[in-house]
């Protein structure tokens, strides 16, 4: 089969970009796993330690996301944004007394989402997983929500069950990436309200310098564009009236007065980190501070009053680097996984993707 410029006709644009199918009932896992075999560059589960698992829903655009890192990971958080949902980030802070955390949990369903990390707890307290506390261990699962109840039914969302069915699925292998598990029902560009929105995802990269290895995950759901750093191409946003074209939040907001906006809490974009480096909470918590750089290089607007941008960084290792180093690889990391987030997505409900637009624009279709 070869491509052909064919002009795409008002009919099949419509089918294209407005009457995608709201889910497929196809595993999504595997659709993932095939689309990316050629294209994968490392993830989260290169560092020894970790396992990533999904739970996406069937019955509407949502899901979780667990790393799990039962035999424990030194942690820090970074919370930016106007608008967060999390639970037990408090116990990061280094003058707290936990010093490891054994899983991290990012969840769609808003706040409703957080109860995912119970079932969490409650598939590694089976496994005699936990902080020590007399005769009982207590996990310790840090967890941060995102907004995606605008799509589908809002009364169906992630709650303990499926925590601990994501926990089932959790591998050390290929993490997988695009419209899945917390990164289910995320959107980008919604400056102008979710209908002329795109779709987000979660992606996941690696960097190895030597013996370091750094690594991101990420589940992008933002108010603002996103945009690969390295090439500056513009890759998803908020879309003209038309939806065609790409609005450029960031120059909209350059160039006109803005008197509007979505409703506050309906993004967040929640990343996770990890390195084989040997650091302490100190340390941990200024890789979190610093992979909030890799958000600003790739999303534009961030931080806003909108998001609630959350970003967890783990340790597991004994590998000596130096701090500043693993911060930038975990920036750069980081701006990358939101890359292949944006890339990988598949369409979900009547939300384009990056590679849906990008046809449109270029008027092709496969013949």
């Amino acid at each position: 089969m070869t491509k052909r410029q064919i002009p795409l006709s008002r009919r099949e644009f419509t089918k294209l970009a407005v009457t995608a199918p709201l889910l497929s009932r196809a595993n999504p896992l595997k659709a993932s796993a095939s689309m990316q075999q050629n294209q994968y560059a490392g993830g989260l589960t290169d560092i020894p330690g970790i396992r990533v698992g999904h739970y996406t829903e069937s019955l509407r655009p949502t899901g979780c996301t667990v790393v799990l890192t039962e035999a424990g990971a030194v942690a820090g958080v970074d919370v930016r944004g106007s608008a967060p949902g999390t639970s037990e980030t408090d116990l990061l802070d280094p003058v707290k007394t936990v010093a490891k955390v054994h899983a991290v949990v990012l969840s769609g369903g808003s706040a409703f989402g957080l109860e995912t990390a119970h079932g969490v707890m409650q598939y590694l307290e089976e496994r005699g997983t936990g902080f020590a506390m007399g005769d009982q261990r207590v996990p310790i699962v840090p967890a941060a929500i995102l907004y995606d109840l605008s799509l589908g039914d809002g009364k169906i969302r992630p709650g303990k069950k499926q925590g601990y069915l994501a926990c089932k699925t959790a591998t050390a292998g290929m993490v997988q990436e695009g419209s899945l598990g917390a990164g289910t029902g995320a959107t980008v560009g919604k400056l102008f309200g979710l209908q002329r929105a795109m779709k987000g995802g979660i992606g996941s990269v690696s960097f190895k310098v030597g013996d370091l290895v750094v690594a991101a995950l990420v589940a992008v759901n933002a108010v603002g564009d996103v945009r690969d750093p390295r090439s500056g191409e513009l890759l998803a946003g908020a879309r003209s009236q038309g939806g065609r074209e790409l609005a450029d939040a960031a120059e909209y907001l350059r160039t006109n007065p803005f008197g509007a906006a979505p409703a506050s809490g309906q993004n967040s974009t929640l990343g996770v980190v990890a390195t084989n480096a040997r650091l302490d909470k100190v340390g941990a918590t200024k890789v979190a501070q610093m992979s909030h750089d890799g958000y600003a290089r790739a999303i534009n607007p961030i931080h806003t009053s909108m998001d609630g941008d959350t970003v967890f960084a783990l340790s597991l290792g004994e590998v000596e680097a130096n701090l500043d180093q693993v911060g930038f690889l975990a920036a750069e990391a980081t701006a990358q996984a939101i890359v292949r987030a944006i890339k990988t997505a598949e369409r979900v409900s009547r939300i384009p993707t990056y590679t849906i637009l990008k046809r449109i624009r270029e008027g092709v279709r496969d013949r």
